[in-house]
């Protein structure tokens, strides 16, 4: 099955995709493609055990971080309180630790 949507002027399901645009063979009529992706926004964030994150949430480093630019190690096993989950950029968790602020991603942590 493919996961191009039906017309939502004729209902019919002989659609296609044209460029940035879907066109329904049936009817001629044309929707941006962009408009059917938008309803997928709802990211789920999953920790290293696939479990789903939440903002809130405890967790625990699965592994040592080196942290960038510094020579500070985010050791395994620690535990951090209270996340909170962001959209967009590399990484996915922003966390405060007793060494700083740092933003993780969901990869390297496993939930509480």
């Amino acid at each position: 099955m493919s996961n191009i949507p039906a017309c939502p002027q004729c209902t019919l399901e002989n659609t296609y995709p044209d460029a940035e645009n879907y066109i329904c063979a049936d009817c001629g009529f044309e929707w941006p493609q962009a408009a059917a992706s938008d309803e997928s926004d709802d990211v789920l964030i999953k920790d290293a055990n696939g479990t789903v994150l939440v903002d809130g949430d405890a967790v625990v480093l699965i592994k040592d971080l080196k942290v960038k630019g510094t020579s500070t190690v985010l050791k395994q096993g620690s535990k951090v309180k209270s996340i909170r989950l962001v959209s967009g950029g590399d990484h996915e968790v922003d966390c405060r630790m007793d060494a700083g602020n740092f933003m993780l991603k969901a990869c390297f942590l496993k939930k509480a």
